[in-house]
């Protein structure tokens, strides 16, 4: 996934990403742990990573059940986490 953004650096979107992500997937079910300038995301069947990259948000995850039984729902989720975070 690829997310253009008028941000200059990750420090810009860390704490709407925070809230977007605590939004998107209430209760603990996404647990995110920042390593530098890049997000880790975890939960049941999932793990995946975002950064920024040349004006751009850049993600990718890999999924197995039970996670990627819900995968449209995910994406769904994880996309407006995000967009909502650079606009």
């Amino acid at each position: 996934m690829e997310f253009e953004t008028g941000k200059q650096s990750m420090d810009e979107l860390r704490a709407a990403l925070d809230e977007g992500f605590h939004r998107e997937f209430p209760g603990g079910m996404l647990q995110r742990r920042w390593e530098g300038e890049v997000l880790h995301l975890s939960g049941p069947g999932a793990k995946g990573v975002i950064q920024f990259e040349n004006g751009k948000l850049v993600g990718w995850a890999q999924l197995s059940p039970p996670a990627s039984l819900m995968r449209g729902m995910i994406e769904e989720k994880v996309t407006a986490a995000i967009q909502s975070a650079i606009a």
